[in-house]
């Protein structure tokens, strides 16, 4: 059995979007519910995150955009700056304590204390830019984790693989010029799906030219269309890019069950993505593979998906299903 950490802090359900919004803390309370009743919470190291230091924010994020979700927070206002992005007065501590907690993962893999680890946090990352709060999200988690590993333990390369429905668009725009960040991203063509980014020209730009692969499936696609284009066309330019350091965007928003999006992948699909994604961490990255949670609305979804990626990185067996 592999030493998997568990990123989780009660403080994350105090992120209060709204009762009318899907990002709520509902997913977090069905995961942790689930993970006990199964007993995987006894098998894995519980990592308790921190909140984000300022300094590293700044690094991606504009001060001044920092401040302004502060203000409207502390404000008491409930949306900051688009509709799909609801706030309560804890949000910015909160989302501040999710970035933090995928450093804590950082930490914790880089550091020996575990091989790989799993990040139930919220608010989620992937769609917040630089200086814009978008689809739910405040901070970049993902982003911030890469960045942290590479410019505070050293390393040179380190890979993303976002498989969220939803095209990661401020992962992408974060680090498309940067080639020590290989972004690939799974996810519903751009024309039918929210943000509208995503398509297979966007590939980088200056040094970091052919360190992003848009790989967008149209509406309805199935599981072997999703694990023939991982098999196929991402795994070898991952290879070829040989990461020290693996991270997953994990959105399980592309099962046929999901209310938000309209691929119709199965609970296996993410199964079979997960032990190829762990795969190759095991070839190239001694193993370190560290996965964020980003999107998936269906609580029962939630549960059966997370459940399952939790047993690869534990390699404990799979219950029938």
């Amino acid at each position: 059995m592999r030493r998997t950490g568990y990123v989780y802090d009660e403080r994350y359900l105090r992120h209060d979007p709204g009762s009318w919004h899907p990002e709520r803390p509902d997913r977090l309370k069905a995961i942790q519910k689930n993970l006990a009743e199964s007993g995987l919470l006894e098998l894995v190291t519980l990592i308790k995150p921190y909140e984000a230091p300022l300094a590293w924010v700044e690094k991606l994020h504009d001060p001044d955009y920092i401040q302004r979700f502060k203000r409207a927070c502390a404000q008491g206002l409930q949306i900051f700056e688009v509709a799909d992005c609801g706030i309560c007065p804890e949000s910015y501590d909160i989302a501040l304590l999710a970035a933090g907690g995928v450093m804590a993962a950082v930490d914790a893999v880089m550091n020996g204390q575990v091989d790989n680890v799993f990040c139930a946090v919220r608010p989620p990352g992937h769609h917040a830019e630089r200086d814009r709060a978008m689809g739910f999200c405040f901070f970049n988690n993902v982003a911030l984790g890469a960045l942290y590993a590479l410019e505070n333990y050293g390393l040179e390369r380190v890979a993303i693989v976002d498989w969220d429905v939803h095209h990661g668009n401020g992962t992408q725009h974060l680090f498309e010029s940067d080639p020590r960040v290989f972004y690939l991203s799974l996810h519903e063509d751009p024309q039918h799906c929210y943000p509208g980014t995503g398509y297979r020209r966007e590939t980088g730009k200056g040094k970091g030219e052919g360190f992003t692969l848009n790989l967008p499936f149209p509406p309805r696609s199935v599981d072997e269309e999703y694990l023939e284009a991982l098999r196929n066309e991402a795994l070898p330019r991952l290879r070829q890019f040989a990461p020290q350091l693996v991270f997953i965007s994990a959105g399980f928003d592309a099962h046929e069950n999901d209310p938000l999006a309209h691929e119709k992948l199965s609970r296996q699909a993410f199964r079979d993505m997960g032990q190829l994604v762990l795969d190759l961490a095991r070839e190239s990255a001694e193993g370190r593979l560290i996965t964020v949670l980003e999107g998936g609305y269906n609580l029962e979804v939630l549960e059966d998906c997370t459940e399952d990626h939790l047993r690869l990185l534990l390699d404990v067996p799979f219950d029938h299903f």
